[in-house]
């Protein structure tokens, strides 16, 4: 093995290593943050710490995208849905199941799922026009406002937990700050070293960059869900566990697709590939995630095990095609 090779490598693992620890700290600053005001755990998940978990796969596509590398941009987004339900929320399920109120899931479930299905939509015409990425911006912005009325309403209804520690002390709010800045900094450096060295990764080894998108790299920025999950599986979390990863979800369908089409300047097209696996692998999970919990107000050990299990075969069914 020759030594760039071994460069290529070293730095494309540590740019895994910025992102989780990138993330890791950026979680617990946008927690503490979102703690001070008291606002509930689901919307704390659904918003801020997913906000701050998707920054890596909003970094890696739309690098990816201005560099004309629009396979690894689409596939790392799409990748990452996947990869946050069948793989970290199976986890979570499998864990802990945990009983739910519907009201509270309705609406983020159906935004997620309306985001799904018109990227699949968009995989059969070949592209994500500027058209759909408004249609994709505006569910954003429902998501959005949703959450700000639901979380002034537990504010000013007195309903939302509070913190039973000096959350301001300056000792804290300085660690914090710093938690936030260096997390950031990580989360931006390590997205750029996962593009770069995974492309060169897909062409030492003549591998698709799609395939490099959807496995690797997709996985690899998501593991900032994946910490903030296990961390809540270990404080019996399951709410800021599952907020976070529909949460996370809503973004990278929203936001990550439609920004990467307008610093790329145009439509962005969708290959063959992507149209007919991954696109309706992340609507098909979406939907073993989300539909019987709803109906059932539960989730359930036997989702997570189906979701790891369709995951599972999604990877090999994608590396067995691309061969």
């Amino acid at each position: 093995m020759s030594l760039s090779v071994i460069i290529t490598v070293v730095l494309f693992i540590l740019g895994i290593f910025l992102v989780v620890k990138g993330g890791d700290y950026f979680v617990d600053a946008a927690s503490w943050i979102a703690e001070v005001s008291g606002i509930p755990k689901l919307i704390i998940g659904a918003t801020v710490v997913s906000l701050a978990t998707t920054l890596p796969e909003m970094l890696v596509s739309v690098m990816a995208a201005a560099q004309g590398k629009v396979d690894m941009s689409i596939g790392n987004a799409v990748g990452s849905v996947t990869a946050n339900i069948g793989l970290i929320m199976a986890i979570s399920l499998i864990c802990i199941p945990s009983i739910i109120k519907r009201k509270d899931y309705m609406l983020k479930s159906i935004l997620m799922l309306s985001a799904a299905a018109i990227i699949v939509g968009c995989g059969f015409l070949g592209e994500v026009s500027i058209y759909f990425s408004c249609l994709l911006l505006l569910i954003f912005g429902v998501f959005f406002v949703e959450n700000y009325l639901s979380a002034k309403k537990a504010v000013v209804s007195g309903k939302a937990e509070k913190a039973e520690e000096n959350l301001t002390a300056r000792k804290t709010v300085l660690l914090n700050i710093a938690k936030f800045v260096f997390g950031a900094a990580g989360i931006v450096i390590g997205a750029r070293l996962l593009v770069d060295e995974g492309s060169e990764i897909a062409r030492l080894l003549s591998v698709p960059e799609r395939i490099i998108g959807v496995t690797m790299v997709a996985i690899g920025t998501s593991l900032p869900e994946l910490i903030t999950t296990v961390t809540a599986i270990s404080k019996k979390q399951s709410e800021l566990s599952v907020g976070n990863i529909i949460g996370a979800n809503i973004m990278d369908l929203t936001l990550i697709m439609p920004i990467s089409a307008l610093v790329a300047g145009k439509s962005l097209p969708i290959s063959r590939m992507s149209m007919y696996i991954d696109l309706p692998a992340c609507l098909f999970v979406g939907l073993i995630a989300l539909v019987p919990a709803l109906i059932r107000k539960k989730f359930s050990r036997a989702q997570g095990i189906c979701l790891l299990t369709v995951y599972v075969a999604y990877v090999i069914l994608t590396c067995f095609v691309s061969l």
